[in-house]
């Protein structure tokens, strides 16, 4: 499959997902905090399940790779990133929250433009315009 339709199967997972996260967090009264770790909880289940034959890649990985993992998609994407993102859909309606949340495709280009040695083209520029001009208008008023 290609990378553009994986991309396209996470935004949808993550807009559907998103919506019963939030509904689950009013019905239930449950604290950002204590969605999160539900999320999360499920998610180690299943992914470990799925990545178990890989588990051997691990130990060749070599420390620096393990540690962008572990800071990069343990600490800031996958605890303060989504913590950030409970409260944000606790807190207000997922058409106010999403479009602001999701710009993290903008981020990442401007992270692999910065660091990672990416060059940066027209079409990328006027993708980010576009991007934010779009949150601006979805999230006006």
């Amino acid at each position: 499959m290609k990378p553009q339709l994986f991309a396209l199967l996470t935004a949808l997972a993550w807009g559907v997902g998103g919506y019963f996260e939030k509904k689950g967090l009013h019905l239930g009264n449950l604290s950002p905090q204590v969605g999160i770790t539900i999320r999360t909880a499920v998610a180690l289940l299943i992914l470990g399940a799925v990545s178990f034959q890989e588990w051997k890649q691990i130990p060749s990985a070599g420390s620096r790779a393990l540690i962008y993992m572990v800071i990069g998609g343990g600490v800031i994407a996958g605890s303060v990133g989504m913590l950030c993102y409970y409260l944000a859909i606790k807190g207000a309606p997922l058409g106010k929250v999403m479009p602001i949340a999701f710009t993290s495709p903008l981020f990442g280009a401007l992270m692999g433009i910065w660091l990672g040695g990416e060059t940066l083209s027209l079409k990328t520029v006027i993708g980010m315009v576009m991007t934010v001009g779009g949150i601006i208008i979805l999230t006006i008023g």
